[in-house]
């Protein structure tokens, strides 16, 4: 599963790990991530996420 970085503040979002701190078990691919998701971060939306090798 490819991991996404968010374009406003660089924080990266790995499905191996989910994110804990919003309820999201590891495993959850991004697009599986409910739509009202926001970065842990800096609080951006799944929109301003982009693929990263």
């Amino acid at each position: 599963m490819a991991k996404y970085e968010c374009t406003l503040c660089g924080w990266i979002y790995d499905p191996k790990v989910g994110d804990p701190d919003g309820d999201i078990e590891p495993g959850t691919a991004f697009k599986d991530l409910p739509e009202d998701w926001v970065c842990p971060e800096c609080g951006a939306g799944k929109d301003d996420f982009e693929k990263v090798d």
